[in-house]
């Protein structure tokens, strides 16, 4: 079994910073792209950020200049920093990871995490 698991979520006031983290643990083999998704209510969940495992990122148009994406290989981690929030960036963010097992790395599979709740509010 794989888990990934998020943390760092929260209420934060318009202009304000938060930082997302994310760990991967259990049978793996190997970790390929990892990236953060948020679904906003009544939305479907979009990308946000993505990394490769050689350190290759991809942004949102809507988080770039403001949210960094950043991965630690040997720890299984992911995290995104995110800067100059606003109310428009309330949403669940979740963090997702293409994993191979160690049971069976033929092949990466997509893995989520049960995702963490992201509140910016006045």
């Amino acid at each position: 079994q794989v888990q990934l698991v998020e943390s760092g979520g929260g209420l934060v006031h318009p202009g304000g910073s938060l930082r997302l983290s994310c760990a991967a643990s259990g049978s793996i083999f190997s970790i390929n792209v990892m990236g953060w998704y948020r679904q906003a209510p009544g939305k479907e969940r979009e990308l946000v950020a993505s990394i490769t495992r050689g350190g290759n990122t991809n942004y949102a148009d809507f988080v770039k200049g403001r949210f960094t994406i950043s991965r630690d290989n040997a720890k299984n981690t992911v995290a995104l920093q995110m800067n100059s929030l606003s109310p428009e960036d309330t949403a669940v963010y979740y963090c997702r990871a293409s994993i191979a097992r160690i049971y069976d790395h033929s092949m990466y599979l997509p893995n989520w995490g049960q995702g963490t709740l992201v509140t910016v509010s006045s």
